[in-house]
C-alpha cells in the first residue's frame, strides 16, 4: 500500500483527501500540510488527520505527493518533492510558466519519479465510453461555459476551463499544431473570462473551443467529426452520442431496417445513432488509483508530466494570441 499525503487543503484539496479514503484498499493516508492554521486546524478534526507543520516533514513520510495549491506554487513544491525521489501527482495546470513545468520534466526523469497531472475529464465516464472507439476527427467544436465564481480567477479561463479541452483535444489528434488564432476579454476579472481558440493541426484537424467563466448556465461539450462519423460528448450530464455512416451495400437487410437512410451523392447511406453505455465512476478517485497503478507497476501515467506540458504549451500560445488582439488584457 501506497503512503500518499495532500498539499493544500482547500476546497479541491478536501475533495482529494475524502477520494483517497474511499480508496483506503490502494492508499494510505499519511495527512496533509495546508499554509493556513485555522483551515488546517478544521480539516483536521473534520477528516481525523494528521496536519503536517510543513510540506516538507509531509514529504518525508509518503510515497506519494498530492499536490493541490494554488498554481502559483506547484513548481516548488513539485520540485522539493522530486528532488526528494517522490512521486508527484499534480493538479492541473502543471504549473505558471513553461520554463518551470520543463525544470519538473527534466528533475522527473534525472530522479526517476513519476508525475500525473489532474486533467480530471480524461476520467469522465463520457469519454471512458469511447476507449475502444477509433477515433481521427478532423473537425473540432468545445464549449465549456461557467457561471462566474472568484475561486480560480488568479489564472485567465483558459488555464482554469479551457485546458481540460486543449489536453483532450492534444490526446486525440494525433498531428502537431500548426496555427493557432484566438480572442477573449476579462469582463469581471484582470484576466480573461471568455476566450474562443482556433487551432489547426498539420494533418489539417481544425478545433474550434470556447470557454467562458460568465455564463448564465454551465455547459461541458465536445462534438467532434471524423470520416464517417460524429461524436458528441457532454461531460456536465455524462452522456455520449455516437452517429456512423455506412454504405448501404455493406449492410445486412436486418440491420438496414433498424437504421435511418441518406440518399447522397455518391449513393445511398445508412445512418446508426448509438448511445454508448456509460459506467457511473468517481473521477478523481480514479485518476488517482490509476496513477498508483503507474508507480506499482511501473508504467507511464494516463496523463503523464509530458501531456500536461503540452497541454499548458498550447495554452500560452493561445494567451499569446489573445494578448495581441486585447493588450489590455495582460
Amino acid at each position: 500500500m501506497l503512503k500518499i499525503g495532500v498539499l493544500g487543503a482547500g476546497h479541491l484539496g478536501k475533495i482529494h483527501l475524502k477520494c483517497i479514503g474511499l480508496a483506503a484498499n490502494t492508499f494510505d493516508l499519511v495527512g496533509f500540510f495546508d499554509a493556513d492554521q485555522k483551515n488546517a486546524k478544521q480539516v483536521s478534526e473534520q477528516f481525523g488527520l494528521r496536519s503536517f507543520p510543513d510540506a516538507a516533514s509531509l514529504m518525508e513520510a509518503v510515497d506519494i505527493v498530492d499536490i493541490v495549491t494554488p498554481t502559483s506554487v506547484h513548481f516548488e513544491l513539485a520540485a522539493e518533492a522530486i528532488k526528494r525521489g517522490k512521486h508527484v501527482f499534480i493538479e492541473k495546470p502543471l504549473t505558471h510558466t513553461l520554463e518551470e513545468a520543463r525544470e519538473l520534466i527534466r528533475l522527473s526523469e534525472k530522479h526517476q519519479v513519476k508525475v500525473q497531472v489532474g486533467h480530471v475529464e480524461r476520467f469522465n465516464p463520457a469519454l471512458l465510453a469511447l476507449d475502444d472507439m477509433t477515433i481521427a476527427p478532423m473537425f473540432v467544436e468545445g464549449h465549456r461555459l461557467a457561471v462566474f465564481n472568484p475561486r480560480g480567477t488568479d489564472v485567465s479561463v483558459i488555464l482554469d476551463l479551457m485546458i481540460h479541452d486543449l489536453d483532450i483535444l492534444l490526446s486525440m489528434v494525433d498531428s502537431p499544431v500548426k496555427e493557432v488564432s484566438a480572442n477573449g476579454v476579462a469582463v469581471v476579472s484582470n484576466t480573461p473570462d471568455i476566450t474562443n481558440a482556433r487551432i489547426v493541426f498539420e494533418n489539417g484537424c481544425v478545433a474550434n473551443l470556447t470557454a467562458s467563466r460568465i455564463s448564465i448556465k454551465q455547459m461541458r461539450k465536445l462534438r467532434f467529426f471524423q470520416k464517417d462519423a460524429y461524436v458528441s460528448l457532454d461531460f456536465l450530464d455524462k452522456e455520449a452520442q455516437v452517429v456512423r455512416l455506412y454504405d448501404a451495400d455493406g449492410v445486412s437487410p436486418d440491420k438496414a431496417e433498424e437504421m435511418m437512410h441518406l440518399d447522397t451523392a455518391t449513393g445511398k447511406k445508412l445512418i446508426h445513432v448509438e448511445m454508448p453505455s456509460i459506467e457511473p465512476v468517481n473521477a478523481i478517485k480514479m485518476e488517482l488509483e490509476t496513477f498508483a497503478e503507474s508507480v506499482t507497476n511501473d508504467t507511464s501515467p494516463r496523463v503523464s508530466i509530458k501531456d500536461g506540458y503540452r497541454a499548458l504549451e498550447l495554452a500560452h500560445r493561445i494567451i499569446e494570441e489573445v494578448e495581441k488582439q486585447f493588450p489590455k488584457n495582460r
